[in-house]
Order: structure tokens, then C-alpha cells, then sequence
């Protein structure tokens, strides 16, 4: 990773800690404006690691966290919750590497698939998503409130679905 002065900077990812709350709240607030997680839906999220959540922050070598992202799991499913990234950092990888710990999160797991929802107007994190193999499902219509914006909804299959029902050997 590039810092902004043009120097290797080391990001690492590690898991989110109740500590980091305010570091990752106030990135959300500006990362999303009209409908930022405050930060006790943060802190419920946090509750269910590691059982049906994992989330972890991108940080610096210095401590700054730049990123977050997380994960929901449970029966085979698993959704993207939230993934952001600093505005002085995209375009860096950091989005990337994120999204890489969510899919092999996800794979440990053994979920079938990934979900997820992007505003239809983020071309980048649509861009990224494609990269890695998320195809659009549908529309949320004016998911994101109150500014009235649809979802795209995407899906990228981990693993094969197992035969359900009968087959001929079995009748």
C-alpha cells in the first residue's frame, strides 16, 4: 500500500475490538452520511463475534485505523454487512484486501454463499464487487433512507449446493 505522502505503508487487518468503536464509528459517519450505524448498532454487531459475526479493521503501521468491515453468518448464508474504507486511502487496495478476509471468512465457515447490497450510485464498490465474482440479483427499491436510493443486491456462490430431494437410486 501507497501512503498519501507516496511511501510503503504497511496496512494490516486484525479484528474489530469494542476499543476501536469510536475510531470505526466516526469513519462511518463520514464514509455515510445520511445513514450511518451508530455506535450501538456497532457495538450489537460486535456481540455476536465470533458465533455469527466477524468484523475486522484495516490499520496502519502507526495504529490508524483506515478501514472495517463485517461479516454475518449462519446456516449455510452468510452477508456482507458493511465494508469502508478512509476517503484519503481508496483506491489503495484496502477495499480489496477487506472484501478478500470477508470471502475466506465466509469459506471457513462454510457458507454456500455471499450476499450483499451496494447503492446502485456506488460505481466503485460495484466495480469491486464484480471483480470478485458478485453478480447483481436484484434491486431493493429505495433501500437506503432517507436518501431514497435503490440497493443493488449481489451474489457470489463459495461452494456447490449439495443435491436436494430424491433422485432415481433413491425411489
Amino acid at each position: 500500500m501507497t501512503a498519501p505522502d507516496g511511501a510503503a505503508e504497511k496496512i494490516a487487518l486484525r479484528d474489530m475490538t469494542v476499543a476501536d468503536l469510536p475510531a470505526v464509528h466516526r469513519l462511518e459517519q463520514v464514509l455515510f452520511p445520511d445513514d450511518a450505524w451508530t455506535e450501538r448498532m456497532l457495538r450489537e454487531e460486535l456481540a455476536g463475534q465470533p458465533r455469527t459475526r466477524r468484523y475486522v479493521v484495516a490499520e496502519t503501521s502507526g495504529g490508524e485505523v483506515v478501514g472495517y468491515a463485517g461479516l454475518a453468518s449462519a446456516g449455510g448464508q452468510a452477508d456482507v454487512q458493511t465494508i469502508g474504507v478512509a476517503p484519503g486511502r481508496r483506491g489503495a487496495g484496502i477495499g480489496a484486501l477487506l472484501l478478500t478476509e470477508l470471502i475466506d471468512e465466509a469459506v471457513r465457515r462454510g457458507s454456500e454463499g455471499l450476499f450483499l447490497e451496494v447503492r446502485v450510485d456506488n460505481a466503485p464498490a460495484r466495480r469491486l464487487y464484480e471483480r470478485f465474482g458478485f453478480e447483481q440479483i436484484g434491486i431493493r427499491e429505495r433501500y437506503y433512507q432517507p436518501a431514497d436510493v435503490d440497493a443493488a443486491v449481489m451474489f457470489r456462490r463459495l461452494r456447490e449446493r449439495p443435491p436436494v430431494g430424491f433422485t432415481r437410486e433413491d425411489t
